[in-house]
């Protein structure tokens, strides 16, 4: 039996879209930062086989999930390659989350990388000379092929995934830490959630990345997406903090407009979602205070402030946003 936790994680630069007849390979590279207080905490137990059938069985919660194992079936079948060991044993998979599941708070990011994490904690009992670097690096090529963003869950802080000529390491296979100077006023930002709609989303991202094969501004969509994350590297380092804020609301809303013109077309935002918005612009209009919103593939709402900032913004967030809400997760990028 081997437990892990990992966590979720938020993309300031997205990944959508991946590349043709090419397992979880991206069309961009993204970056993200991983989430202090919102995680997944699995435990893998491993039973010697019977027979030569694989067994699996998934508890979500403390119940069953029946539903769950198709893709946790294709993940097994996809690393069993990088795996082999794994054809020895029959599972049961127990792992909750702190958070709602499905509604576009990366669940499958922290949930893929927690299981990859179990596997190459069994890999180490295995071959107790494992590397770390080599651990790490093994766990995102794994938890990739489970979900493309699970791959930058693997490490805390900012971590990049995807090819890009102008970091080094980044590749397509396996998400990297961010190698690059960081000011420390991104060093220490607070991210707090706003849980809009805790349904889990009639259309999943797997859909949605689907149909940027065929997309009429994909090309645009990919040359923006490169072009952000050169900008996003130069405020990085020089910490800018209103200029990252405008970036990371520019993708954001650059993501979903891709998801309203695909087709067939479809919205992932609520009323809610765009009241919340409507409300943080004019709030930092009048107040000239540092926050900024982003959005995952979902109606719900990040929002990112420095932490000198917290006190006062925090208390606002609960007098003027809460509302628009059913649920605030208070956390921190990590």
């Amino acid at each position: 039996m081997v437990t892990s936790k990992s966590h979720s994680n938020i993309a300031l630069i997205k990944y959508w879209g991946k590349q043709n007849n090419k397992i979880q390979i991206p069309l961009n590279s993204s970056i993200s930062y991983s989430l202090g207080k919102v995680y997944t905490v699995t435990r893998l137990i491993y039973q010697e086989k019977k027979n030569k059938k694989l067994s699996i069985r998934i508890f979500f919660s403390g119940k069953e999930k029946t539903s769950f194992l198709p893709k946790i079936l294709e993940f097994f079948h996809r690393i069993s390659f990088y795996c082999s060991y794994l054809r020895n044993w029959n599972f049961i998979i127990e792992t909750y989350n702190n958070f709602p599941h499905s509604s576009g708070i990366a669940s499958s990011a922290s949930s893929m990388s927690a299981l990859a994490l179990c596997i190459m904690k069994i890999e180490k009992e295995l071959v107790s000379s494992l590397k770390e670097d080599f651990f790490f690096e093994k766990a995102s090529f794994l938890a990739r092929l489970g979900s493309g963003s699970a791959c930058r869950s693997i490490y805390p802080g900012l971590v990049v995934w995807g090819y890009h000529k102008s970091i080094k390491g980044s590749n397509n296979l396996y998400a990297i830490p961010y190698p690059y100077e960081v000011h420390s006023i991104f060093t220490k930002i607070e991210n707090t959630i706003l849980i809009i709609d805790d349904n889990p989303k009639k259309i999943l991202s797997s859909k949605g990345h689907q149909l940027m094969n065929n997309h009429p501004y994909a090309r645009e969509r990919l040359k923006c997406a490169n072009q952000n994350m050169n900008r996003l590297i130069s405020i990085l380092k020089i910490g800018d903090f209103k200029k990252f804020g405008e970036l990371i609301e520019h993708e954001a809303l650059t993501l979903h407009a891709m998801i309203m013109t695909s087709y067939p077309y479809f919205l992932w935002m609520k009323p809610n979602t765009l009241n919340v918005i409507q409300t943080v612009w004019d709030f930092r209009k009048h107040s000239n205070k540092n926050i900024y919103f982003t959005l995952d593939a979902g109606a719900n709402v990040h929002l990112l402030y420095p932490i000198q900032e917290k006190k006062f913004i925090l208390k606002w967030i609960y007098s003027d946003l809460f509302f628009f809400c059913k649920k605030i997760i208070e956390s921190f990028c990590w």
